[in-house]
């Protein structure tokens, strides 16, 4: 199985196809950028939770937990926004409305992955990593 250049990318794309499948989890290789990424997709309430599992010694997937509200998943769309050939940089000024803020951007800060909203709190732009409605 190929990752290829965008991990990231990857592990969403897991998550938009386990909720078109309507299945309760999906499994996606474990590391610290889709691990802070998935905890502001749980705080902001868009998956039920996640899990870090040792596959073998070295090797960790991560178990994200869907999240359906009345058998629709709750993610309507999730988006790569800075790709791995084109990084995409907003400064706290510049940071997107998400369907004027009912949905979130995740954006990758000095301060940490945090939501746009987040991110305007602590005045600090960064990378645009996804949009999630």
């Amino acid at each position: 199985m190929m990752v290829g250049s965008d991990p990231l990318g990857d592990m969403l794309t897991r998550i938009r196809n386990g909720q078109r499948a309507q299945k309760a989890s999906v499994r996606s290789p474990a590391s610290k950028l889709r691990e802070r990424v998935l905890e502001v997709l749980k705080r902001e309430g868009y998956i039920r939770n996640y899990e870090t599992i040792d596959v073998r010694p070295g090797i960790k997937e991560l178990s994200i937990e869907l999240k359906y509200h009345n058998g629709e998943p709750v993610i309507r769309e999730i988006k790569r926004v800075s790709k791995p050939g084109r990084r995409i940089y907003a400064g706290v000024k510049d940071l997107p409305k998400v369907y004027n803020g009912l949905g979130i951007a995740i954006i990758s800060t000095p301060r940490g992955v945090v939501s746009d909203a987040e991110a305007r709190e602590l005045k600090v732009g960064g990378e645009i990593l996804c949009t999630v409605f």
